[in-house]
């Protein structure tokens, strides 16, 4: 093994194609052959990147251009792997592998067929066809409305397709003029609404007549944090949905469960790729306006949806040509606009990779890209040419149809509902209820009583920790760079404007304040969403404190899309870490670890008086980082949630995005960190429920019993103080004070 000795050397690294990612630490110079541990592995993927060119300015563009990188490296290798098969055997080698795969990240699928419940509810009499307004029940209680375009030309039984409709508030209606069009060319198309939309919502407020979490998008996001928490995937639910909507039609003896086929467009056209990679019933599939590349997608708009985005999709070795793929030689038409925001560029990739595999099965006719003009969605140009598709495959005829102009009825003759919502006609279950009741968790924590049970639970804890939130820093490492750009004279400190070198390699900015005066002094590190005000360090800094308050990725005043106001910030940024197997948690943590090592190599620093506070969802991180490094001997968490169940169990958290980790309850809570970091004091101001809301001391102290019965039989009964910050009940978690005690 040859070491990396120059920077030439370093620019010609990429990664080993023998299985391992970019965030490992083996890597391959053309020049000097397989790279040791001389350099961290995270330092060599930060010079990889800006060997790439030079990354964009703003801290959350920065960290986009860092996630993609590595995103990029592992699609190397995929493609490095698809390349290797040659023949039809490995292809569907490939096959299972990727379904195996799929059904793993998201959950896998509910094990029962239930029944379906299937009623009419009415019909409305068209021309030529009819259409029948349905309501059937994908899982138990779970009420999916949907209309039944029927052709009445021809003879039953009839070929059918399922429509998925995109991200389109009002749902199954935007499908009438293709659907009409279909039935009136003989086959029937079942057009349900998806999760969130139409008459589905589920964050529905009577009062407004709207979704409390604002569009689809926002819904299925909304919907996903909590999900994620249990190991599970929204798409699970998404998909299984669609496979109900085949189950129904098949059960009809005037449609041909021969002859089913599938179609959908944007996130429509996700679920479409999902059912016709998962579920062999359907014999033909066109997916609209979704598939692409991830190089393209990662270097344009970027991930934008929760059932889009599945954690560590492309850690696994998966791309979009892999949905194609796993449903050859399935007849499969490709749908594509030349302006999309999913680029067209990457769909042209995608159909070449496919295209191949394809041809080993000897069936390159059966994959077809049909493409038109415009931006997303616009398949009004190119409708006959889809129908078309499906009149081939499912029809035995090469007619290309031309589109009749049916005028949409009025949007209550298409409803299901007597309200025109689920939720206030039917009830039922919601993605929330089911994901509750379905959470297979570990029972809930037991007293410690011994120093032996505590070290056991805490080496568990910090196994979990590190592998679970994807925390690679560790503690006692080398120190970061600490740059002072700016001092400023303050009444007895300096206060300087830093820069902080991160683990990813991106320049964080920070502020030191820092003493007058001789000799060691107590140290704090103050992480807070946003900067602290100048007083707060007039007050700490006057005390003697040493406060190092660096701006942890994404940056503080970096924004993104709001897919709703449920979310908090940096949900979009969020599923871009989850997709290389990363958490916005764990990224923070490595940081915190690094202004550890920072704080500790100053000469300036008392060690034994290292102390921590987190604001907000920073108490999160701080509690992930804690665990894992001994030397900070006391935390004070202001406004932080106090546990992830809570969130799993309220119909509505707030400001979860930020916070997740994929599968997290499934290993540790919130408060198992709280035990796991014993002896260490711990403060907490106002802990906080799932909704943002403080919760009393009393009530703390029932929930969390167990944690104070552990403090007293180890003979520590006041580690942990409760207290109370009235200012906190008056100001957001983004915005409040940084009391510190």
């Amino acid at each position: 093994m040859r070491e990396v000795r120059t920077l030439s050397d370093l620019c010609r690294l990429r990664p080993c194609k023998n299985g391992l990612s970019l965030s490992r630490t083996k890597f391959f110079c053309p020049r000097v052959g397989l790279v040791s541990r001389t350099l961290p592995a995270i330092a060599c993927l930060t010079l990889l990147l800006h060997a790439a060119g030079t990354p964009p300015s703003g801290t959350q563009a920065q960290l986009d251009h860092y996630l993609s990188g590595i995103a990029h490296a592992d699609l190397e290798q995929r493609a490095a792997l698809i390349a290797q098969i040659q023949t039809r055997a490995q292809a569907e080698r490939r096959q299972a592998d990727v379904r195996a795969t799929v059904l793993r990240l998201i959950g896998g699928l509910p094990r029962q067929r239930t029944p379906l419940n299937a009623t009419l509810v009415g019909t409305l009499p068209a021309q030529g066809f009819h259409v029948e307004r349905l309501i059937y029940d994908s899982l138990p209680g779970f009420h999916v409305t949907a209309n039944l375009y029927v052709p009445e030309q021809g003879q039953p039984p009839y070929p059918a397709v399922l429509y998925t409709p995109g991200h389109y508030p009002a749902g199954k209606l935007e499908a009438w003029l293709f659907a009409a069009n279909m039935a009136r060319n003989g086959i029937a198309v079942l057009v349900y609404d998806p999760i969130g939309e139409g008459e589905r919502l589920q964050y529905f407020d009577a009062a407004t007549n709207a979704s409390l979490a604002g569009h689809p998008t926002g819904e299925h996001s909304e919907a996903s944090a909590q999900v994620m928490l249990t190991g599970d995937h929204i798409a699970r639910y998404f998909l299984w949905d669609a496979m109900r909507g085949i189950d129904y039609l098949i059960s009809r003896p005037d449609i041909d469960a021969r002859r089913i086929g599938a179609f959908g467009c944007s996130g429509g056209g996700t679920v479409t790729a999902y059912l016709a990679a998962l579920d062999d019933r359907v014999k033909a599939a066109g997916v609209a306006c979704y598939i692409t590349t991830f190089d393209e997608l990662l270097n344009s708009i970027g991930p934008q949806e929760a059932e889009q985005s599945i954690p560590g999709f492309i850690q696994q070795g998966l791309g979009f040509a892999d949905w194609i793929e796993a449903a050859a030689p399935m007849p499969y038409a490709i749908v594509s606009t030349t302006e999309d925001m999913f680029p067209f560029a990457g769909a042209r990739q995608s159909r070449d990779e496919a295209q191949r595999i394809y041809a080993l099965y000897r069936a390159e006719d059966q994959l077809q890209w049909i493409t038109g003009p415009g931006r997303h969605g616009n398949l009004r140009p190119i409708y006959p040419q889809i129908i078309g598709f499906f009149m081939h495959w499912l029809e035995h005829s090469d007619q290309i149809p031309a589109i009749e102009p049916f005028p949409s009825p009025p949007a209550q003759e298409l409803l299901c509902t007597r309200t025109g919502q689920v939720s206030t006609s039917l009830g039922g279950a919601t993605v929330f209820t089911l994901n509750r009741a379905n959470a297979v968790l570990p029972r809930s924590a037991q007293p410690l009583f011994t120093q032996a049970q505590l070290a056991h639970f805490r080496d568990r804890i910090t196994q979990q920790v590190r592998s679970t939130a994807v925390i690679s820093v560790q503690a006692g490492s080398l120190p970061p760079q600490v740059a002072v750009i700016a001092t400023e004279r303050k009444a007895q400190y300096s206060l300087e404007t830093v820069t902080f070198s991160s683990a990813t390699g991106i320049e964080l900015p920070g502020r030191l304040a820092v003493p007058d005066g001789p000799g060691k002094k107590p140290a704090l590190l103050l992480l807070s969403p946003q900067p602290p005000e100048d007083s707060e360090f007039d007050r700490l800094a006057g005390s003697g404190h040493i406060v190092f308050a660096p701006q942890l990725l994404p940056g503080a005043n970096d924004d993104e899309e709001q897919k709703s106001s449920l979310l908090g910030p940096f949900y979009l940024a969020s599923l871009r870490a989850f997709l290389v197997g990363k958490t916005i948690v764990g990224l923070r943590a490595d940081d915190v670890l690094r202004a550890v090592d920072y704080l500790a190599s100053r000469p300036d620093v008392d060690l034994a008086k290292l102390e921590a506070q987190g604001n907000g969802p920073m108490g999160i991180v701080l509690l992930h980082a804690a665990v894992l490094d001994p030397r900070i001997r006391s935390i004070t968490l202001v406004h932080t949630l106090a546990s992830y169940r809570m969130a799993l169990e309220d119909p509505m958290p707030h400001n979860l995005a930020q916070s997740v980790i994929p599968s997290v309850l499934q290993h540790y809570d919130l408060d198992d960190l709280l035990m796991a970091t014993a002896p260490c004091p711990m403060t907490l101001i106002d802990p906080a429920d799932a909704a943002g809301n403080p919760i009393a001391a009393d009530a703390f102290r029932r929930q969390f019993a167990w944690l104070f019965a552990s403090d007293r039989n180890l003979h520590q009964p006041n580690r942990l103080h409760l207290l109370s910050n009235p200012l906190a009940k008056q100001l957001s978690p983004d915005s409040e004070p940084s009391p510190h005690h």
